[in-house]
Parts: C-alpha cells; sequence; structure tokens
C-alpha cells in the first residue's frame, strides 16, 4: 500500500455513524496479502448496518503462525462472516454458557475458543478438560492451533496479537465476544472510572482446597461413580475447569471474566472483557472468557456449520481510507507535526484525546498509545522501520480522525 507523501490525507467521522470500535477496529487486509499456506490474511471486509457489522476472514493471522507439536491438523481458510452487534445488552435471563467451537473473534480474524478441549474424564461431561493443560503442548508460539477442520483459534490470550508485557498503557482492544461486548489484552486501568494507572487485571477464579474431585464449584455432591481422578499425576489440580471456583471479589473480574469500566476506545463505559495472565504472565483460567457469557448471544455464530452469516444488501461496506464517508461529523481540530519525522510525532488538538493507533501499510497496527484524555501527545516512531503510516487518532466524543505520517 501506498500513500502520498506530500501531503496529510484526513479522512473525519463520528462514532454514531459508520464508526465506532465494532465497525473500525479490525485489521483489514490492505491488499490481498497471504500468510500460512498462502491463504489471504486478517479480516478481509467489514460492513455495516445500523445494528450489525459483518467481519469477513480467513481465520489465517498475517503474523507466522506454527508448527504444532503432536497435532497433526493445519491451518485452512474459514470463510467466516461473523456478526457483530452494535448494540450490545446485557442478558437478564438465565445465564448463556460459552460453547465448544468460537465464541468470539479476535480484531485480525482468528477464532476464539473457550476453556474446554472438548473432552472429558470418563466421557461423562462432568469433569471437564483444560484445553492449556492437555493441548498446551500443540500451541505454537502465538499461543493458537489448528482444529480438525483447520480453524486455527485461542483459548488463551493470542501473545502475537498484542504486546501483552506492556505494563505501562491501557492493552489493545483485541476482540469481540459474541454478545457484542469488546476483549482487551490483559492490562485496564486500576480503577473503573479510568483513575488510577493501569494494572494487569485479575481473575477472580481461584483453584478450589480440595483433596479429592467429589463435589462440584456449586457444592453438589457427586455419587461415587461420577468422582473425577485423584489429584495429582496426570490429573493435577487445575486440569480440570471444575477444579476451579468463582469467589467474588478476589480478582477484578467477575464470573464473566469482565467488568463495566472506562476504556481508551469506550471513554463514556462500557462491559470489556480481558484476558487473564497470572503473576508470572502466564494464562490464568479462565483465560478470555468466563463459562458464561455477560450480554445476549444472538444467533448464527455458534453451533454447527455457523460464522457464514449473509450480508444484507442494505449493509454499507466499511473502507478506513475512504474520502467519500457522507454525514461525517468533523473531529476536533488538531495539528500533527514533524511531518515527516524522526524520532517522534507530537500531535496538539483541540478536544481530549482517548488512543492513537500507528498501522504499518500492510494494515497492521505497530503502536498503540492511551491518550488518557491529554490534549497533546508524543507518539514516539523512531524504532520504526522508514515508510509511511496511517496514525489513527480518537477523540473522547468519539470522533475520530486517520492521517498519513512518514517516518524518515
Amino acid at each position: 500500500m501506498r500513500f502520498n507523501t506530500l501531503f496529510i490525507l484526513a479522512f473525519l467521522w463520528s462514532s454514531a455513524l459508520a464508526q465506532g470500535p465494532v465497525v473500525t477496529s479490525w485489521i483489514i487486509n490492505p491488499g490481498g496479502e497471504t500468510g500460512y499456506g498462502g491463504y489471504e490474511t486478517n479480516v478481509q471486509a467489514v460492513h455495516y448496518t445500523a445494528t450489525d457489522a459483518y467481519v469477513s476472514c480467513t481465520c489465517i493471522p498475517g503474523y507466522d503462525i506454527g508448527p504444532w507439536s503432536q497435532n497433526p491438523n493445519l491451518p485452512a481458510n474459514q470463510d467466516f462472516c461473523f456478526r457483530i452487534t452494535r448494540n450490545p445488552a446485557p442478558n437478564t435471563g438465565t445465564a448463556i454458557s460459552t460453547p465448544l467451537g468460537h465464541i468470539g473473534v479476535w480484531r485480525n480474524g482468528v477464532s476464539i475458543f473457550n476453556a474446554k478441549d472438548g473432552m472429558s474424564y470418563n466421557n461423562q461431561g462432568i469433569w471437564n478438560r483444560d484445553a492449556k493443560v492437555f493441548e498446551g503442548v500443540s500451541f505454537d508460539q502465538c499461543l493458537g492451533h489448528p482444529a480438525p477442520n483447520g480453524e486455527y483459534h485461542h483459548h488463551v490470550s493470542p501473545a502475537c496479537l498484542y504486546d501483552q508485557l506492556d505494563e505501562i498503557a491501557h492493552s489493545d482492544l483485541i476482540g469481540f465476544a459474541f454478545d457484542g461486548y469488546p476483549i482487551y489484552g490483559a492490562h485496564g486501568y486500576l480503577n473503573a472510572d479510568g483513575s488510577g494507572g493501569v494494572a494487569r487485571m485479575r481473575s477472580s477464579y481461584q483453584l478450589r482446597s480440595i483433596a479429592q474431585r467429589t463435589t462440584l464449584p456449586d457444592d453438589t455432591v457427586l455419587s461415587a461413580g461420577q468422582y473425577g481422578p485423584a489429584i495429582g499425576g496426570q490429573y493435577p489440580l487445575g486440569a480440570f475447569l471444575e477444579d476451579y471456583e468463582y469467589v467474588a471479589g478476589s480478582g477484578d473480574l467477575d464470573e464473566h471474566n469482565g467488568r463495566i469500566c472506562v476504556t481508551p476506545d469506550y471513554p463514556d463505559g462500557t462491559y470489556a472483557y480481558f484476558v487473564t495472565l497470572d503473576e508470572a504472565y502466564e494464562p490464568a483460567f479462565p483465560y478470555v472468557l468466563g463459562p458464561t457469557y455477560y450480554g445476549s448471544v444472538a444467533q448464527g455464530n455458534t453451533g454447527p456449520m455457523s460464522g457464514h452469516n449473509t450480508i444484507p444488501g442494505s449493509a454499507v461496506l466499511y473502507d478506513p481510507l475512504s474520502t467519500a464517508l457522507h454525514d461525517a461529523a468533523p473531529a476536533a481540530p488538531f495539528s500533527l507535526y514533524p511531518n515527516p519525522a524522526t524520532s517522534s510525532v507530537a500531535i496538539n488538538a483541540a478536544a481530549a484525546i482517548a488512543r492513537v493507533e500507528v498501522v504499518d501499510g500492510a494494515g497492521r497496527p505497530v503502536r498503540v498509545i492511551a491518550g488518557r484524555g491529554a490534549a497533546v501527545l508524543r507518539v514516539p516512531v523512531e524504532d520504526l522501520s522508514p515508510g509511511t503510516y496511517i496514525m489513527r487518532i480518537a477523540f473522547s466524543d468519539g470522533s475520530l480522525v486517520s492521517t498519513a505520517i512518514v517516518k524518515q
């Protein structure tokens, strides 16, 4: 992808129209780039209506994946079209369990799976095996692996999608659950109102204090034929999902592995899930979503043969570099200098900056900085390779501007 380097290209839109993170947060393949197996990578297109975003993707990321130890499966193009609601709502009825198979999608179009590996002790469906424990040996360096149908996916934090070790800034928005709520990396604001700095979000699921697997986390007493295996050896504590219990207040997140909070992309607050890591930055149960969704889940994305929704004829194709977006509310006035730049770019705006993202010519985000409401922000570029990048500046009022910058 090439950009005119003689002038700044600015493209404005408001979050009330074609905007909002559900539409604008995806890593869109800019020119048919291919990755593993020669398949096109990341997201091919995003269409949207007033109510939904339709995300077309191959399930192949733009970074290198593999090899997979003790796993004979190979990734293949899934030709998915996921439908993500733009108006998520809390579920006030019976909690909806996260099923086997995809339960959400990362922003690069790769599937998210829950903590289960699909098998249980004695095939009774009582003691369900933890995929990290039983399949972790087959995860690649990005902590993903392919399913028998070729669906590349992650049960845990996608290590190559974002910098999960960054303790300074609020983590990136890295995906959406199928109830429409965003999923962030491991770090969020210490306090839900956005104050207090940044901290690693801690799971509220804890290993149970049990010597035998004779009861379930809800205190159900099992019959002898339903007991789990002895703790130790092949089945250490933590080998099964039922080895954990939710302890309210023991961490930062609720039973769904999320919380209502302010984030850089939702300065007015939202419910958000967070991937969870322990003190050693190893994946921590329940890893992404909890056993149930926070919100209501529409049909079409889960179950056999799911993920192949039909895009309505009235849907609009989202183009992040389009100059023909109509009825767009103007973003706040701003200046950006120097451009071209060698070490850093300074942004001086007339409104509070929520987030800045720098995207390379392949559509990959190479830098994300939380603005935290500042009107003046410095974006370091010294370590970036020379070339032209797109800088996306999101303001706290929901408006967004994209502009080309040149790194010399």
